[in-house]
């Protein structure tokens, strides 16, 4: 994700950086498409995306958190206060051009996540996997990926682009993250191209 532009909308105060991941993938996104944040919490990536041009759709069952994305959902963010956990999904049928996970995991969630990926739409999944338990919290299993376990998720609906599992510094951490997308049909005649960076910025006539 590039800085925000000086018109963009700001968070009232400043939050948690966006991961590094979803920065780094945010290409993927088709230009002008719609984002999912899926416990979102205080919009770290919601900001980021509406100040790309994206329409931005937040979820998450905190009160507080949707408390803090007021100024955003005035700015025309779709803002929803659901317990995707307990209760029903508050998208049924909808799709959207990119869906962004991170620090989250409810794996009765998965087929839903996967289904909302639109054609042309892209995946961007990270948060805590086996061996977090010897360095901090989450350490239950329930809430750590097994090893390659968000590679067979994704097989075969979506076309993985990058993967990683392994260990971070800065906090210390055990982190598995895919970037995937949902091909359309055209690309079984066009041999797509899912860059490996963000393409270089467009030259203005001098």
């Amino acid at each position: 994700m590039n800085p925000p532009a000086t018109d963009t909308v700001r968070p009232p105060s400043p939050p948690h950086p966006p991961s590094d991941w979803v920065r780094r993938w945010s290409h993927l996104v088709p230009a002008g498409g719609r984002v999912l944040d899926v416990a979102c919490g205080t919009g770290r990536h919601l900001y980021g995306f509406h100040a790309l041009g994206h329409p931005v759709t937040g979820v998450d069952r905190s009160p507080e958190a949707i408390a803090a994305l007021g100024e955003l959902a005035r700015a025309g963010a779709e803002i929803v206060q659901a317990d995707i956990e307990n209760g029903p999904w508050p998208f049924p049928g909808r799709r959207f051009d990119a869906v962004v996970v991170t620090n989250y995991l409810w794996r009765p969630l998965w087929p839903t996540l996967l289904a909302s990926v639109a054609p042309g739409g892209a995946l961007l999944y990270e948060t805590f996997a086996h061996g977090n338990a010897s360095v901090g919290r989450p350490a239950r299993p329930e809430f750590l990926l097994q090893p390659g376990e968000l590679l067979d998720l994704c097989r075969p609906a979506l076309r993985v682009v990058a993967f990683e599992d392994g260990f971070l510094d800065a906090p210390e951490r055990f982190v598995q993250r895919i970037a995937a997308v949902r091909e359309t049909a055209s690309a079984q005649d066009i041999l797509p191209r899912h860059r490996l960076s963000a393409p270089p910025p467009a030259q203005t006539a001098g």
